[in-house]
């Protein structure tokens, strides 16, 4: 493991233990939040759009190397796609607030447009700008740049566009990611046509330097379906094992390189399906994390249930995917079942022997935290509402993808700020961190009493025996509270948590656009694990840390140094 893998950079120290633990992580760090629409760039770098992270890097094909380009404190708040013009501009779709933008060589930024809804899928052809919307009756529609010229919709209809290409017939290639087709139009615009159908679940059209069609598959199984255009039709399906495929890119050697949502990284895809990985894998986030009593680790990672592998796995990632669950954010173990919020509104249970999914509650404002008595009561923290709520074992059984009632819904508590995360202790009672009120809160009868205050946006929270520990995002460090006594001190410092030191003030993410989610607000989960250990979220670098008990005078392990190892 080495410390430039970090997204905080390359000079980046890891984190700081306190005289109580060993830290190690679970999981190597990633260096992309995920990793969107790619295009080669002039310079002969792979560019990556990254929604999560709302910035831009470009990667060096031969070494790895990640250079941020966009910045995620920039204009550009959750770049989805790009694509570079004859004259080396950078155009990009900024998919959350519905807008596409320009970047000159120069580094320059311009609106082009905030006129198009949802847009994802962009590509230049010569000159011309081609824009589609990644929504239900999506228009496919060119820009005109600088010209002030209105977009010309060419054709409507789109189920849910993505990412495009032009063919070598001359056509605009797109898939609909909902109904699983290709389609092409002529870039003047005319009747669409249907190309291909019965692809699964497709995600992105691309041609390599043969003019073969590829079509990326959005799927755990990261299938990659190549059709000859200029004969019989016939298709190959590659399977490529890669969770979450998004675009493709070839080079000028017709290597290709794909993209995962899920996943991260940068890939060489090989013909038969073998891969070489360019830029590590691994975690989006991850948001909270949890454990179950046989010892696994889970966690949420907003578009997928993963877990970080043992070091002798085959993966080089060290991540394993249980499941593909947009959109998964707070979890909890419990009773063999998987318990998931989702900061859109939803709360579910999943069970993995039986892979099937239950919707527990629907329509609630951000739900974060989210804990389970010991009768299976399941209790949330609903960010944006102010208040605790609890959803009991027998509350009434919804078929996925539906709304629960809101009956299902009890309220404990509200009038809170901003309560992210809860956690229970031995008693039961109820503790909540709440980040905007700074503090850590009792639940007491459906009143909120301070437990601790003065804290800089603490977010993930655990009870282990009679302290209660929490995650000072702002502060990035781990604080120990005494529930006897009052007392605090640190645990850990310099924690890899929140966004990278020295990024000015984000906009405050938007939930829905047009009725498709927008980006989620990250927070650091904290759960207690067997052995007296605690799991953190590290989403500032894409791990899992484990902090174990360490004996006094024992050997300390930190995080991130070469070596692995200090004397105290």
């Amino acid at each position: 493991m080495t410390e430039h893998l970090s997204r905080y950079g390359r000079d980046a120290p890891g984190p700081v233990p306190g005289e109580r633990w060993d830290v190690r992580r679970l999981n190597l760090p990633s260096p992309l939040w995920g990793s969107n629409g790619v295009a080669f760039g002039p310079d002969g770098r792979l560019y990556a759009a990254q929604f999560l992270a709302g910035q831009i890097s470009a990667v060096d094909p031969a070494s790895g190397d990640v250079e941020t380009i966009v910045p995620m404190d920039g204009p550009v708040q959750s770049p989805d796609d790009l694509a570079f013009a004859a004259d080396g501009s950078m155009y990009i779709t900024d998919l959350v607030p519905g807008r596409v933008w320009r970047r000159s060589p120069q580094g320059a930024y311009t609106l082009v447009s905030d006129e198009v809804k949802v847009p994802n899928g962009i590509t230049c052809v010569g000159d011309r700008l081609f824009v589609n919307e990644m929504r239900m009756n999506g228009r496919l529609l060119e820009l005109f740049p600088g010209s002030g010229e209105a977009p010309k919709v060419l054709t409507e209809g789109l189920a849910l566009g993505n990412a495009m290409q032009l063919g070598p017939d001359g056509h605009l290639y797109y898939p609909h990611m909902v109904t699983g087709q290709v389609w092409r139009i002529p870039p003047d615009g005319g009747a669409p046509e249907l190309v291909a159908e019965d692809v699964h679940e497709p995600v992105a059209v691309r041609f390599d330097l043969g003019g073969v069609l590829m079509v990326l598959s959005r799927g755990p199984a990261g299938l990659v379906t190549r059709i000859d255009l200029h004969g019989t039709g016939s298709r190959t399906v590659v399977t490529s094992g890669l969770v979450g495929l998004d675009n493709a890119a070839f080079d000028a050697e017709n290597r290709m390189f794909v993209s995962s949502f899920a996943t991260g990284g940068i890939t060489e895809l090989h013909p038969d399906g073998r891969t070489r990985e360019i830029v590590p894998r691994g975690l989006d986030g991850p948001f909270g994390v949890t454990v179950d009593l046989g010892g696994t680790v889970y966690a949420a990672d907003h578009y997928r249930v993963a877990g970080p592998e043992s070091r002798a796995a085959a993966d080089t990632s060290d991540v394993a995917t249980h499941v593909l669950r947009p959109f998964a954010h707070g979890i909890a173990a419990h009773a063999g079942l998987l318990h998931l919020t989702s900061q859109y509104g939803e709360v579910t249970s999943y069970d993995p022997a039986a892979g099937t999914t239950r919707v527990r509650a629907g329509g609630l404002r951000r739900p974060t935290g989210i804990a389970v008595r010991r009768d299976g009561t399941l209790v949330v923290a609903e960010t944006d509402a102010g208040r605790i709520v609890a959803i009991g074992a027998d509350d009434t059984t919804c078929a996925e993808d539906t709304v629960a009632a809101e009956d299902a819904v009890t309220v404990l508590a509200e009038g809170l700020d901003g309560p992210v995360d809860l956690a229970f202790d031995a008693e039961e009672r109820c503790y909540v961190s709440d980040e905007r009120r700074g503090a850590v809160l009792r639940i007491d009868d459906g009143r909120a009493v301070t437990v601790a205050d003065g804290l800089d946006a603490p977010q993930g929270i655990t009870v282990l025996g009679d302290e209660l520990f929490v995650v000072e995002t702002g502060a990035r460090r781990l604080l120990a509270l005494s529930l006897t006594t009052g007392e605090r001190r640190v645990e850990a410092a310099d924690l890899p948590v929140g966004l990278p030191p020295g990024t000015g003030q984000r906009t405050e993410p938007a939930l829905f656009t047009h009725g498709m989610p927008g980006v989620p607000r990250p927070f650091a989960g904290l759960t207690a694990a067997p052995g007296g250990c605690l799991l953190l979220s590290a989403n500032g670098e894409g791990t899992v840390l484990r902090l174990s008990p360490r004996e006094a005078g024992a050997t300390v392990h930190r995080a991130g140094v070469p070596g692995g190892e200090e004397t105290p």
